[in-house]
């Protein structure tokens, strides 16, 4: 294990981000292939695994959807540790992105679509049969640059070891779900500190909203299920050599109660896996004017 090679095979929906992703993985010292012939993958797993080049113990591959599953199966190597980076977001993100940028969709490029929405309703289908739950999915529709060059910063840093690791991550279902979740659990039943006007303009993040969540009853028998659930999940999905797993926690506005949970569960996990933790709607939070 010591001398594996790394490939983190960068792939996903057109206009999710492939091309940033990539540049924050060549600042973290990976060497970056793009646009490499899928024809010729057997003499790149070739040269991977003979090379004493250093740079070719960290690669990231960008690849299109075409070509995906063709790579996936080609880069199987008895010293290569390969991890799959999945980027996607919303139809209508990409659509905007695409219209705001003026650039042009590849499927278009190659006349394999008429229209934008065509080119990424096909695109999708084309994924669909090729996606499974060992990859590792970025929703980067609501994550700022600085946000996404967090999130690939803590899942792929060279200086770790590929393992399980979970994401926390708070969100709003008024701001609509997050597309990357492994599991989605809807905390609005809880009472919500929101109806609390001395409470309002706080969040899961201040002492007087947390505890004021924490201290119910519902709360506490909720966290007791949850968290037993949670537990044999976690270690069935490690054995089974899933590498990275997101859990969402939605609420109304994803302010109160979403990220008190978040903020529990994060605190309960953090010494038994690699943890993050991350509150979507931050930004949205209703502030103390005071």
């Amino acid at each position: 294990m010591e001398n594996m090679k790394r490939v983190i095979l960068v792939t996903g929906m057109s206009g999710a981000g492939k091309s940033t992703a990539t540049r924050i993985l060549e600042d973290m010292g990976y060497h970056v292939i793009d646009n490499y012939p899928v024809q010729l993958v057997s003499l790149l797993v070739d040269m991977i695994e003979t090379s004493t080049d250093p740079r070719y113990s960290f690669i990231a591959l960008s690849t299109s959807a075409q070509d995906f599953p063709e790579f996936l199966r080609g880069l199987k190597g008895q010293n290569i540790s390969v991890s799959v980076m999945f980027l996607d977001a919303a139809d209508s993100v990409l659509l905007h992105r695409y219209k705001s940028t003026r650039r042009t969709h590849p499927l278009l490029l190659s006349n394999t679509c008429n229209t934008l929405d065509e080119a990424i309703s096909v695109e999708r289908q084309m994924f669909t049969s090729a996606i499974n739950s060992s990859f590792i999915t970025i929703d980067t529709s609501f994550l700022s640059e600085k946000e996404f060059k967090k999130k690939i910063e803590q899942m792929f840093s060279r200086n770790s070891i590929p393992s399980f690791s979970i994401s926390f991550e708070s969100f709003g279902y008024k701001y609509g779900v997050p597309m990357d979740a492994d599991l989605m659990v809807d905390v609005r039943f809880l009472p919500n500190p929101f109806w609390e006007i001395t409470l309002r303009p706080y969040n899961g993040n201040d002492a007087c909203v947390y505890d004021y969540v924490m201290e119910k009853p519902e709360t506490k028998e909720f966290l007791k299920r949850l968290s037993s659930f949670l537990d044999y999940a976690f270690e069935q999905y490690a054995n089974e050599g899933k590498n990275h797993f997101t859990v969402a926690i939605g609420c109304t506005g994803g302010q109160h109660r979403s990220v008190s949970i978040t903020n529990w569960l994060y605190d309960h996990y953090k010494n038994s896996y690699n943890c993050y933790k991350q509150h979507r709607e931050e930004k949205m939070w209703i502030r103390d004017e005071a």
